[in-house]
């Protein structure tokens, strides 16, 4: 059975493209919050709420490393 609710989820959080292209960047490999917002002319806070949507779609993987917060594709 089709579980409507993660396919929502993850078709929502794909949905802006700005958060496609994080997808899309991070399939390369793991990158910090900073390097994520560079191209996008965004402040971090924006981008860190783009990337709070991928991880609650379980698209992306997030942890800290003192003060420096690294994302990564989560792989399925």
């Amino acid at each position: 059975m089709v579980k409507y609710r993660t396919l929502d989820g993850t078709f929502g959080a794909l949905a802006d493209p700005t958060r496609r292209q994080i997808v899309m960047r991070l399939q390369e490999g793991e990158a910090s919050v900073s390097e994520l917002a560079a191209p996008h002319k965004m402040s971090l806070p924006a981008i860190s709420r783009h990337i709070s949507v991928l991880e609650d779609a379980g698209l992306v993987f997030k942890r800290k490393e003192g003060r420096q917060q690294y994302c990564r594709h989560r792989d399925h």
